[in-house]
């Protein structure tokens, strides 16, 4: 079987089910944005050590992940038959690991940092950066074909997890944060 079908020279591509959109229908730019970040992800895997403490669970994350993405790629028509899991309770598994780094942190975050620092946060802040890009496409989606909220949430707090990753990995370094402000809010405990 040959990798390209000439299918999509018009612009057009099959979601799954096989239902026709253009390439700039709103499920593809959603479900586009976290192939992205997906690839950032391996990206940034590809940085780490083999036996790097985060491989594991960012191998998890990018799973589901691609399991997000088969989800927003299947018209409501055909839910019933996508046998891909929802990610149920991924946004406890993000805070769960969340408040693991934070803890093992010297400081708490109560500014906005600038990316950077080394590689390996700066990468961090690159899938930050691309998931609140894809949240707001989600966001968009959403109102128009309702998305499961179990993705919603689990999208929200990934976002998180990688500003926690990137204090990490600065930190790790012993690397010091570039602050431009501080947060107007109290974060809460």
């Amino acid at each position: 079987m040959k990798i390209y079908t000439k299918t999509g020279d018009r612009g057009q591509t099959d979601l799954l089910g096989g239902v026709r959109v253009n390439k700039d229908d709103i499920r593809v730019d959603a479900y586009g944005t976290f192939d992205e970040v997906n690839s950032f992800i391996g990206l940034l895997r590809a940085k780490l050590d083999p036996q790097h403490e985060w491989q594991e669970r960012l191998h998890l994350v990018q799973v589901e992940l691609m399991n997000v993405m088969s989800h927003l790629a299947t018209p409501s028509e055909f839910k019933d038959k996508n046998t891909m899991p929802l990610p149920e309770d991924m946004d406890k598994y993000c805070e769960k690991w969340i408040d693991e780094v934070e803890a093992g942190l010297s400081s708490r975050s109560d500014h906005f940092i600038l990316p950077g620092g080394n590689e390996v946060s700066a990468l961090c802040h690159v899938v930050r950066s691309q998931l609140r890009k894809g949240e707001r496409k989600l966001t968009a989606l959403h109102r128009q074909y309702p998305v499961e909220r179990s993705i919603l949430f689990f999208i929200n707090r990934l976002s998180d997890l990688f500003f926690s990753l990137s204090r990490a990995a600065m930190e790790e370094a012993h690397l010091t944060e570039e602050r431009w402000k501080a947060f107007l809010y109290k974060r809460s405990k």
